[in-house]
């Protein structure tokens, strides 16, 4: 069944992608003011661009996608049995999500990990949200030149230490005997170690800064283009500083703040590294149930189904988001 399905679909995601293409190059064409694709970069180095994108589309995005969606309608069996007559088409394993196999009971335990899961990544969302606005304007509209490549400078280089490596530093200094603990109980902020891990600080600070620079640069972007002039105007119109804020940068910043709002909740949602390290014993995170039904159970079946489930509550929110405020799916990536 995947073999067929996999020499229907190729084709026509090949002939999709070349349509998309010709579609692109056709209106360039219409366009007497701009250049055609083939006309801007050659014909040898627009075939070769077209051709990488086909080739990443389908073998690096696509057919991976759509293995896993085939496996995740099989159940669970041997790979000697694979292909025979118990290797049958079934929706069993997102029956599973919802409820228990074992008791026909709702399976509290995976719905309340799949919300614990969104519910963390929203409030990281915001949170980065909250720390990269303020730093992003102040980069785009009033930092000198010197102090801006500094200060990208200092955001950048963190982030050439590999990310489980970063999460295990955290661990180290968020643990009861770790330097944040010992400098609080030093200048008498408290007499007992925080529990930060336990209580799921961590988690918030290690996913927070683990996606910061995803954050900035789209919102920095989108501020650096604001004509300055603007806010000159709203200031001499005499507005208060949130008033301009709320009425000439942030709707003008909108896209950015779409961009990167997505791309942290999405990439929260996913993370599984600094869950493991820097979560509570009692946190159970979503992709780390996905990692144990691959890795653990040998249930590809179900981790398939389970990795497809997290994707479209991921992508339904983030639509519902972008719809409530008023911002298509085309803007956050101008």
């Amino acid at each position: 069944m995947s073999s067929r399905a996999f020499v229907f679909i190729i084709p026509i995601i090949v002939i999709a992608i070349f349509w998309a293409m010709a579609k692109f190059e056709y209106r360039n064409n219409n366009d007497p003011t701009r250049k055609g694709y083939f006309e801007r970069n050659g014909k040898v180095l627009g075939i070769a661009f077209i051709a990488l994108v086909a080739f990443w589309t389908l073998f690096l995005v696509g057919l991976p996608y759509l293995y896993m969606v085939v496996e995740s309608f099989h159940p669970q069996l041997p790979p000697i049995k694979r292909g025979g007559p118990d290797d049958i088409l079934t929706i069993a394993q997102y029956q599973s999500f919802l409820l228990s196999k074992h008791t026909d009971s709702i399976n509290w335990l995976h719905i309340s990990s799949l919300g614990f899961t969104i519910f963390v990544s929203i409030v990281v969302t915001a949170l980065n949200f909250c720390i990269c606005y303020p730093l992003a304007y102040y980069m785009a509209q009033t930092g000198a030149t010197q102090k801006v490549r500094l200060l990208m400078l200092c955001l950048i280089v963190p982030y050439w230490v590999n990310e489980i490596l970063r999460a295990f530093s955290l661990r180290l200094l968020l643990a009861s005997k770790g330097l944040i603990n010992q400098i609080l109980m030093w200048v008498g902020f408290t007499d007992v170690p925080i529990d930060f891990l336990g209580n799921n600080t961590g988690l918030y600070v290690g996913l927070s800064y683990a996606y910061l620079l995803v954050m900035m640069f789209p919102l920095y972007n989108a501020i650096e283009s604001l004509d300055k002039n603007q806010i000159e105007a709203a200031r001499d119109l005499g507005a208060p500083w949130w008033r301009i804020h709320k009425d000439v940068v942030i709707p003008y910043a909108k896209p950015g703040i779409a961009s990167g709002c997505t791309m942290v909740f999405m990439l929260s949602a996913g993370s599984l590294a600094a869950p493991q390290f820097l979560g509570g014993p009692r946190m159970l995170w979503f992709t780390a149930i996905i990692y144990d039904f691959f890795f653990q159970n040998f249930n590809w079946a179900r981790g398939a189904a389970y990795s497809f489930i997290l994707l479209a509550v991921c992508i339904a929110l983030v639509m519902l988001l972008l719809r409530l405020f008023k911002v298509s799916l085309g803007e956050t990536i101008r």
